[in-house]
């Protein structure tokens, strides 16, 4: 299979779309892993009232890991986000009653383990 090659700088300004043709904004910057020689995440300003924008609620320079990315040509096309990933909010962790020698219950997701007292 043949390995096409680019350079790098072609990709900055490029426009970011999803793959059911959602705007998302431009890229601005690029993170690499230099250890591997590979791109790590796109870095990219979202635009006001995109997709992206509303779901990151107006933050601008918003981490695309790389391996969200479909391809790169004239645009970058990166795979679908809902908006419902960006609102769920923290779970609240039960509260468990406390026994000596007891252990915590398992951490739900977003979640940091606390040891009981």
């Amino acid at each position: 299979m043949p390995v096409s090659t680019k350079d790098i700088s072609d990709m900055f300004a490029k426009d970011v779309f999803t793959n059911k043709g959602f705007y998302c904004g431009k890229v601005s910057d690029i993170e690499f892993d230099l250890a591997r020689y590979k791109v790590r995440s796109l870095v990219v300003e979202a635009a006001k009232n995109s997709l992206l924008g509303k779901a990151v609620g107006g933050k601008r320079g918003v981490v695309i890991p790389y391996p969200m990315v479909q391809s790169v040509g004239d645009v970058v096309i990166i795979k679908h986000i809902t908006e419902s990933l960006a609102e769920e909010e923290p779970v609240e962790e039960p509260k468990a009653q406390a026994t000596k020698g007891a252990m915590s219950p398992m951490p739900q997701r977003g979640q940091l383990q606390r040891p009981l007292r």
